[in-house]
């Protein structure tokens, strides 16, 4: 566990970091928003999310997301925030482990047992990529190809192999692109399916490795639209799970959208039952310690009619949270990552 002291570096540069990088339209537009979604003034809101940045780690967004214009003093200092999973990344996750969760190709070579799924890289025999591409598209006619930097859903794209009439330009196109890391389409759990059967929807469970147990210390459940990413960009949203796997409220984003129903399937998001839970626990155990000197993880699962499967591992891992006004939970998660790291 990492003490507190070793901590305060880590602390200080990131306030000195966030201070020089404050976008004061940004802070105003938030304010103005929760001001209005909660009915304080906007002074009192940017004053007091000035001081909860600077005092207690609480980012902007955060702020926002977790309604802290109408929770207590105590009430807050239960909610894990984005400043402190930071520190806790730069604390725990060791730097030599790191480059295999930020490339998406070392990623699926680190964890290919526990892929379920074929995949492919192109521009590393680029006499044979077209071939290759074309016999893998014969056996998956849908596929997604990803560009191996990428975040928020950004650089993974679906393809139809019918649409394609040149495999070798088309080829071309993707290693042009950057998009050489060719996937399978996961089918997914027909439970989870029936919430949104167009998006492949995940389950980011966050974990810490302390090199015998692993902790699971949050879990939510995100939500697509059809895109090919459930992530917010997409039209996304996501509702927390509790220890068994159950949806803890409606859904919501970081847009003050709420979503008591799902809006395309009109599926009750409080209703949502992850299933295979306990066989999802085991799973993130097992891949918790392939890279033990990354630790601390948000998992992205995927349920299938199989067993749980991995899309990636983000060592920098996001936070996800109750939200208060959705949930009627007015605590968070802050002290069971506290208890499992010492953070």
């Amino acid at each position: 566990m990492a003490s507190s002291a070793s901590s305060l570096p880590v602390r200080v540069k990131y306030a000195v970091d966030r201070a020089l990088r404050i976008n004061t339209g940004s802070l105003i537009a938030r304010a103005k928003e929760t001001a209005a979604h909660h009915h304080r003034a906007v002074p009192a809101v940017v004053l007091d999310m000035l001081w909860s940045a600077a005092r207690h780690d609480v980012g902007f967004q955060d702020y926002v997301d977790y309604d802290f214009a109408i929770l207590s003093r105590a009430e807050r200092a239960t909610y894990m925030t984005h400043p402190i999973s930071n520190r806790m990344s730069q604390l725990l996750d060791k730097p030599e482990g790191r480059a295999t969760f930020h490339d998406k190709i070392a990623f699926n070579r680190a964890f290919a047992p526990y892929l379920g799924r074929e995949w492919l890289v192109l521009g590393e025999n680029p006499a044979s990529d077209a071939d290759a591409l074309q016999a893998f598209a014969e056996r998956h006619p849908t596929f997604i190809a990803k560009t191996p930097q990428g975040s928020a859903g950004l650089g993974v794209h679906r393809y139809q192999a019918a649409e394609v009439s040149d495999w070798k330009a088309f080829t071309a196109e993707l290693v042009g692109r950057g998009e050489l890391l060719i996937e399978e389409v996961i089918l997914q759990h027909e439970d989870i399916a029936a919430y949104c059967p167009g998006t492949v929807n995940t389950t980011r469970v966050t974990a810490y490795f302390d090199g015998t147990k692993t902790h699971i210390l949050a879990a939510a459940q995100k939500f697509g639209r059809g895109a090919v990413s459930d992530q917010m960009s997409f039209g996304g949203f996501y509702t927390m799970l509790d220890d068994n796997g159950h949806a803890r409220s409606a859904g919501y984003d970081s847009h003050e959208n709420v979503h008591e129903l799902h809006p395309d399937t009109h599926k009750r998001i409080a209703d949502f039952q992850l299933p295979m839970w306990d066989e999802v626990v085991a799973y993130v155990d097992r891949i918790a310690r392939v890279i033990p000197s990354i630790p601390y993880v948000g998992w992205d699962i995927v349920v299938t009619p199989n067993g749980p499967v991995v899309i990636e591992g983000n060592w920098a891992a996001g936070v996800y949270e109750n939200k208060p006004s959705v949930s009627g939970i007015r605590t968070g998660h802050r002290e069971r990552y506290r208890a499992a790291t010492g953070i």
